[in-house]
């Protein structure tokens, strides 16, 4: 099986320092979160944008700030977020992938997200899919239940994305798919033949779902967007923390970390130059 890829996806829209005071919330402070993560064996970051009190932004500037450092001190694929916060105009959300990183998420429908409604709309869809293709930028598919595989079809269809393709599973979100992993044996089988996969299980599913990718050839995603204990009761004290624990089980298990330009390679992007 191909090296283990480990995402990180050092903040999100909702966990804020009340939650855990480890969380990142200026460039400066994403990545620096993104260098350790790096150093413990991540391959790609996955950005979201915060303003300096914490609320959640998807403007530009500050995710090229953060770009710049990140990409400054390591060679991670940079993928960013067209997740932004729920309730974000999808102009809003859209606006970082005109800084043409490598990779961006793409959800690929609907779903109740806590207590608030995650909405992707068909026309919606498009949209991402239409402005990430137009500034050749590689998808993740953001799959938060099965229906969202089929979506994802419709979508390669009308030639707005390529199959195969790279699915990221979000699975555990109270609203969308449990984080049962028969569940993610279900998600695995509905994927196209030769696509690409990893799971970002939120909470206490993290690390039981990751540690299963690692075991079956899959990959992983882990951060503070997803979940901020290190173990039951015990907050993560860094977002290293949490690469460096699913890094460990999967060489306990014989299975290699890919590096950034082996996780490029996996996923048939270009090579960084040197």
């Amino acid at each position: 099986m191909d090296p283990l890829m480990i995402t990180v996806a050092p903040v999100g829209a909702e966990v804020t320092r009340e939650h855990n005071p480890n969380v990142p919330y200026t460039p400066a402070e994403i990545a620096e979160e993104c260098y350790r993560a790096w150093n413990e064996g991540a391959s790609i970051a996955h950005l979201h944008a915060r303003m300096p009190d914490g609320r959640p932004t998807q403007d530009p500037g500050v995710y090229r700030e953060i770009i710049e450092l990140v990409s400054a001190r390591t060679d991670l694929i940079i993928q960013v977020s067209t997740g932004g916060a729920v309730g974000m105009t999808r102009e809003q959300r859209v606006a970082p992938v005109s800084l043409k990183p490598e990779m961006a998420t793409l959800t690929c429908g609907t779903v109740n997200f806590g207590d608030g409604i995650f909405v992707n709309s068909q026309e919606d869809m498009e949209f991402f899919a239409s402005a990430i293709k137009a500034h050749g930028v590689k998808p993740e598919l953001e799959i938060f239940d099965a229906g969202m595989v089929e979506n994802a079809r419709r979508l390669e269809k009308k030639k707005l994305i390529e199959f195969p393709a790279h699915f990221d599973f979000v699975m555990g979100v109270p609203g969308g798919i449990s984080g049962d992993p028969r569940n993610l044996m279900h998600l695995i089988s509905l994927i196209p033949e030769g696509s690409t996969w990893s799971v970002a299980g939120i909470g206490r599913h993290e690390i039981p779902l990751g540690t299963i990718a690692v075991v079956i050839g899959g990959h992983v995603r882990v951060g503070f967007e997803d979940n901020i204990y290190l173990s039951r009761g015990v907050l993560a004290k860094s977002n290293a923390e949490l690469v460096a624990k699913i890094a460990r089980i999967a060489r306990e298990v014989g299975r290699p970390i890919a590096s950034p330009a082996e996780a490029r390679k996996i996923l048939g992007l270009p090579q960084r130059a040197a």
